[in-house]
């Protein structure tokens, strides 16, 4: 047997489940919200007598539902500052309509000068909310990206472009309701919303919203059906989402992954974790690769090495819980800001903290901001207690983000990297043996494309790194010396050859293709 083919010890339904804990964090939802409101609408599913078959296609629908919300965090920070806390008070409000625009100029341009505000404010008005609508298309477009290289077919991409339809037709796309919208999508829309008021005013608060929105946002006969049996819906629920034993006990759940399979589902997550963060475009990659490497050059076994590697994949997932004012901040953070920022480590270690087979992986992921001086986070651990791999994922996490452009600083060259990461050696941060590693890793010189996939020539690939990474068109004009002009007409040629529509897509398709390692940072 081929060592790809071979099981991995871990199935989809795990691996999508562990990646719905991220995605409440950027809701602003407590861990497992979204696994609790799959098991409600399961529950009122088999109630109202739904198909069994359709049973696995509501699960994976829920799991990646919100997954879109990373692909335009970006955008949704810059027109309301901190996306988690925005997406946490849209639940408490119908989102449709006069609602949802008071909803959006009250918060429009929040944390920044009262000019800004109210230039924002005003571009909303005049456009009439138009860019929001492209933001949740965005989404959608992003969701069934995740779905396809997940490997799931229409009966899940298809429902997950419909996520922010409504049942009297007035979401998005404008015109599609009643029960032109899939079953799951339904079913999940009610349960959602229901499971987040449970959580804020127990079952009175879920019915309450259920009815205020019938026939609106919701199914009549499922809202009707809820309200019936609401209390036996919700009893139980902590005992339901013990996940990994739901999952091993669904026959419909049992799709397994092989080696190779897994590999690609944290690629996956590793991509869509670094949409958060323009900036950070194919990190979760690099600094794979590069860990790989150096865990070779230090005699770990291949097994161990393996493990590295994906550990380094997913090393950031706990980042969907920082807003993005955060990570895109242009200064200093502020103790509160930081404190934030240091608590993504352990969000990564409760992501992944379950099954035994995951665990592993996160128990190294979890290691990457650790130091040996305990100075690092979230354990603070030091000496000893820091594994060989978790030492080599801390220098190879270090040189990547020192060679990537940051909100308050320029990339670093490799050279003064190298140099920055020699002083933390010196310090008693890093570990020498791991920084001598990944340094030697990171000199091994890649040439350059001659063409690139899809048809792209050199320059466009160049293009596409920039944009990939957040450059605007005059960014991209001044750091290649064209016009704007010429860089737009680029950038409509690479959109047309990689068949993308947005930003998102075409970051994606950079990060799969291997293309944000190809080059040498830009100072834009």
């Amino acid at each position: 047997m081929v060592p790809g083919d071979r099981d991995s010890g871990l199935g989809l339904a795990e691996v999508v489940a562990a990646f719905s804990l991220a995605t409440d964090l950027g809701l602003g939802q407590p861990m497992e919200h979204v696994l609790r409101a799959w098991a409600i609408a399961t529950r009122l599913g088999e109630h109202m007598g739904i198909e069994d078959e359709s049973a696995a296609a509501l699960y994976y629908t829920a799991m990646l539902a919100w997954v879109g919300c990373v692909a335009d965090t970006p955008e949704v920070a810059s027109w309301f500052g901190d996306d988690i806390a925005f997406r946490q008070g849209g639940y408490e409000v119908d989102l449709a309509g006069l609602p949802m625009f008071k909803y959006a100029l009250a918060r429009v341009g929040t944390g920044s000068p009262a000019l800004k505000r109210l230039r924002l404010a005003v571009t909303l008005i005049m456009t009439g909310g138009k860019p929001i609508e492209r933001g949740l298309m965005s989404h959608c477009l992003s969701t069934v990206l995740m779905a396809e290289r997940l490997g799931l077919g229409a009966e899940v991409c298809e429902p997950l472009q419909q996520w922010f339809t409504r049942w009297d037709g007035t979401g998005v796309p404008d015109g599609l309701g009643g029960h032109d919208v899939a079953g799951s999508v339904r079913l999940f829309h009610l349960a959602d919303l229901a499971e987040a008021a449970h959580e804020r005013g127990g079952t009175a608060a879920a019915v309450e919203l259920a009815r205020s929105r019938r026939a609106k946002q919701f199914d009549p006969e499922m809202v009707d059906a809820f309200c019936v049996v609401a209390d036996e819906l919700f009893d139980g629920l902590d005992e339901a989402t013990d996940w990994p034993a739901v999952i091993a006990a669904d026959p419909r759940l049992q799709r397994r992954l092989t080696e190779s399979g897994l590999d690609a589902a944290l690629e996956a997550v590793a991509d869509f974790t670094d949409l958060r963060s323009p900036s950070r475009s194919g990190h979760s990659r690099a600094v794979a690769d590069l860990a790989a490497r150096a865990g070779e050059l230090c005699g770990l076994s291949v097994d161990d090495v393996v493990v590295l590697r994906r550990a380094a994949l997913v090393h950031d997932v706990g980042m969907h819980g920082v807003p993005a004012t955060i990570l895109e901040k242009p200064g200093p953070l502020t103790s509160t800001e930081s404190e934030r920022m240091r608590m993504h480590s352990y969000y990564t270690e409760r992501t992944l903290a379950r099954p035994p087979a995951l665990a592993r992986i996160g128990a190294v992921a979890a290691l990457a901001n650790e130091r040996l001086d305990g100075s690092g986070y979230h354990r603070g651990l030091s000496g000893s207690a820091i594994p060989t791999g978790g030492r080599i994922l801390a220098a190879a996490c270090a040189f990547q983000a020192m060679t990537e452009p940051r909100a308050y600083r320029a990339a670093r060259t490799p050279k003064a990297a190298a140099s920055e990461l020699r002083s933390e050696v010196r310090a008693g941060r890093l570990a020498v043996d791991a920084v001598d590693a990944v340094l030697a890793a990171a000199g091994q010189q890649r040439p350059r494309r001659a063409a690139g996939p899809a048809g792209l020539t050199p320059r466009e690939v160049e293009v596409l790194t920039l944009i990939a990474r957040g450059a605007s068109n005059k960014q991209v004009a001044r750091a290649l010396d064209i016009t704007a002009k010429t860089a737009g007409t680029h950038i409509e040629r690479i959109y047309t050859k990689i068949g993308a529509s947005t930003r998102s897509t075409a970051t994606l398709f950079a990060m799969q293709n291997g293309l944000l390692g190809s080059f040498e940072p830009v100072d834009l």
